[in-house]
């Protein structure tokens, strides 16, 4: 144990952090699993796929998962969900076609005040 006060306060945050990272690392590895046993017992659902993706993306924002770690978690739970899937994920649900976009009204010119 620490003796110098700077180091006891130091000890205190990384303890803070570590249970924060465990938090967030449990909720990424509590999503991804559902997405494996649902492959594993045959059934797929874009919405844990998509579910688990949120967390990762989650987890990355935060700070504890780096991004290429989380491109290679994301990679490799799409390809299982695509193995058994009938459509690829990103497929189901096609984007909404794009609207035209509405011309931009120009601003009036600013009155200029008069000189007395």
């Amino acid at each position: 144990m620490p003796i110098i006060k700077s180091a006891k306060k130091r000890m205190r945050q990384q303890d803070a952090k570590r249970k924060y990272n465990v938090a967030i690392k449990s909720t990424v590895k509590k999503a991804t699993r559902v997405v494996k046993d649902e492959v594993a017992a045959g059934k797929t659902t874009a919405t844990s796929l998509s579910a688990a993706v949120s967390q990762i993306d989650r987890a990355v924002k935060k700070g504890v998962l780096h991004k290429r770690t989380a491109a290679r978690k994301k990679s490799r739970l799409s390809q299982q969900y695509n193995a058994v899937a009938s459509k690829p994920y990103g497929t189901e649900k096609p984007a909404k076609p794009t609207t035209t976009k509405k011309p931009v009204a120009k601003k009036a010119a600013p009155k200029k005040a008069a000189k007395k």
